[in-house]
């Protein structure tokens, strides 16, 4: 179906997830097609939690902002279904969920995430949903003078690795402000720090580290094989240590009816973040198989599907593909520093980075419609 067509009235869009692809999705959609479509918003949870500022919380910085789903579906002017994806007849455009419902759509964005699991069977695997209560006690440590070494790990399959560099910056910040001697070391298979930013960024955070005497060794293959111990592929050295903090392995949501790419499970979509295989459904964020995953280019995916969603409900959009731009904020230095670069075959180019913010509103999230949408919120709450 096509704009050119006439498509039923009002078109009927079934979003399943409640964080930021999905959110985004439903903003997009209502700006760019407005009463054409009637969204519906599947979601397992109650409140939209900003993820990206969890990262502070352990060190004694205010809980991140969170959203109660019920009131921005209703500001949105969304449907919301408190239930959960269970499985995707595509033949009948047809959704099933955990409570038995039935939900038909014209079309359905897929913004369900990723699964997370442990990397190693030993050390500290970070779940942001609980950081304050994992980190506390390891902070009270450090501050205390009863851990001197830490190592923080990423395994191959850890997609987006800002956090590990955030954390490892607090803490040797917390340590220095405390008078107390931690070592902190970064293991990482990234070539370099940050690397999918580019090499300016990965050179500025690079030094940054050195300057907050952090050691980093990049493409490293970590194992950990019993508590306190890092092995480091390929050279197999050894590295011992009070604690090991490791990031969790991503997998995709392998949902029966949903097409899965390979071991990982991840949905494969195409430049407009269709999913390949089938003409009405698409995908974005965390689930899909692109390889950077982070609230960012969740929110750049469901922009790129709402315009091909927006266009077969009949609005005059010109639906465009995804071109990705990285766009963070890093904690942990004197000023937080924005990141910004362009990503084209793997890496990042024409990145920059510097105390001054790179867009607006220079929120951890960016995302066009999104990011305004929930400042404009706080500002009113204000």
């Amino acid at each position: 179906m096509t704009a050119t067509t006439s498509p039923k009235q009002p078109f009927d869009v079934l979003i399943a997830g409640g964080g930021v692809a999905a959110l985004e999705g439903a903003l997009a959609l209502r700006e760019l097609a407005g009463d054409r479509v009637r969204t519906e918003l599947l979601a397992p949870d109650s409140l939209f939690v900003v993820r990206p500022s969890r990262v502070k919380e352990p060190f004694g910085y205010a809980v991140a902002h969170s959203y109660p789903l019920a009131d921005l579906a209703r500001d949105i002017g969304v449907e919301l279904l408190q239930d959960r994806f269970k499985s995707l007849d595509a033949g009948q455009s047809i959704v099933h969920t955990e409570q038995g419902r039935e939900l038909s759509f014209d079309a359905l964005l897929l913004a369900t995430g990723a699964r997370l699991r442990p990397a190693f069977s030993h050390g500290l695997t970070i779940d942001d949903s609980r950081i304050d209560e994992q980190l506390h006690g390891l902070i009270q440590d450090v501050e205390g003078g009863y851990v001197h070494s830490i190592a923080f790990v990423a395994p191959p399959s850890a997609a987006w690795p800002l956090p590990k560099y955030e954390l490892a910056l607090m803490m040797a910040r917390r340590a220095y402000e405390m008078q107390t001697e931690l070592a902190i070391t970064i293991v990482t298979p990234e070539d370099a720090p940050l690397a999918v930013f580019g090499q300016k960024v990965s050179e500025e955070v690079g030094r940054l580290l050195e300057q907050n005497g952090i050691t980093t060794i990049t493409s490293a293959r970590a194992s950990v094989p019993e508590a306190g111990t890092v092995v480091i592929h390929p050279e197999d050295r050894t590295l011992k240590v009070d604690r090991v903090i490791a990031l969790p392995q991503l997998f995709g949501p392998t949902t029966p009816g949903v097409p899965g790419g390979g071991e990982s499970g991840f949905i494969p979509i195409d430049s407009h973040c269709r999913v390949r295989g089938l003409e009405n459904v698409f995908a974005a964020g965390d689930a899909t198989d692109f390889p950077v995953k982070f609230g960012g280019i969740a929110a750049q995916q469901a922009d790129t599907a709402a315009e091909a969603i927006a266009a077969m409900a009949g609005a005059a959009v010109e639906p465009q593909p995804f071109h990705p731009v990285l766009q963070a904020i890093l904690l942990g230095a004197d000023k937080p520093l924005y990141l910004s670069a362009h990503f084209t075959g793997g890496h990042g180019s024409s990145s920059e980075i510097g105390e001054e913010p790179l867009w607006s509103p220079p929120v951890k999230i960016a995302a066009r419609y999104l990011a305004p949408y929930l400042a404009s919120r706080d500002r009113q709450a204000a």
